[in-house]
């Protein structure tokens, strides 16, 4: 039996990089960078905020950041999911 060119299991996406996926996600749902990087930004306040806390205990600094990224991030989802259902259900051209 002589080797088929075409494989019968499927192949996997070799030539995708880490970024070209992030690039085609972004154009797929545009409030992902955006929870990504309100993600990042809390916690760059809140390891800043870390040194000049004052009198307040570590453990509630922490889960003040904790919550505050948290929230951020499904803020984010939360848009995305809106602006979806607005681009399928109201934006769509009718027939």
């Amino acid at each position: 039996m002589a080797p088929n060119s075409e494989t019968v299991l499927p192949s996997y996406e070799t030539e995708d990089s880490q970024t070209s996926k992030l690039i085609r996600k972004t154009r797929e749902s545009p409030f992902v960078p955006v929870g990504i990087a309100g993600f990042a930004a809390v916690v760059g306040y809140g390891l800043y905020k870390l040194k000049h806390r004052g009198d307040t205990k570590m453990s509630v600094h922490l889960i003040h950041m904790r919550v505050a990224a948290q929230g951020f991030v499904v803020g984010a989802m939360t848009c995305g999911v809106l602006y979806s259902m607005y681009r399928e259900y109201w934006a769509k051209p009718k027939p």
